[in-house]
């Protein structure tokens, strides 16, 4: 069973920056591609950043791109996310998951195990 838990979330003014960080257990976390997901509120999740195995390749969306930056420590078994110049359109609900294969993909439906997600809110 593999459980995922995030951390890092909070309230920060707009321009300023977060950490989050995603703490894995219940398998071999080195082997597996982890992902960023956010949901705001009335929309759709939406795909944030990915990390493939290894930590050698990383997909951004566009909307983050320059800002933010996705890393993993695998004898932690974490993944984190840095976010810098935040904006309040950044303000969602911030989901890792990780997928059951090594490279990491864009796609919300390839991820299969997710955890309960940590909030972020940017104020103006």
């Amino acid at each position: 069973q593999v459980q995922l838990v995030e951390s890092g979330g909070g309230l920060v003014e707009a321009g300023g920056s977060l950490r989050l960080s995603c703490a894995a257990s219940g398998r071999t976390f080195s082997n597996y591609a982890m992902g960023w997901f956010r949901q705001a509120p009335g929309k759709e999740r939406e795909f944030v950043a990915a990390i493939n195995w290894s930590g050698s390749i990383t997909y951004y969306a566009d909307s983050v791109k320059g800002r933010f930056s996705i890393s993993r420590d695998n004898a932690k078994k974490t993944v984190y996310l840095q976010m810098n110049s935040l904006k309040p359109e950044d303000t969602a609900v911030y989901y890792c998951a990780v997928r059951d294969f090594s490279i990491a993909t864009t796609r919300e439906y390839e991820y299969r195990h997710w955890g309960q997600g940590t909030q972020v809110t940017v104020s103006s």
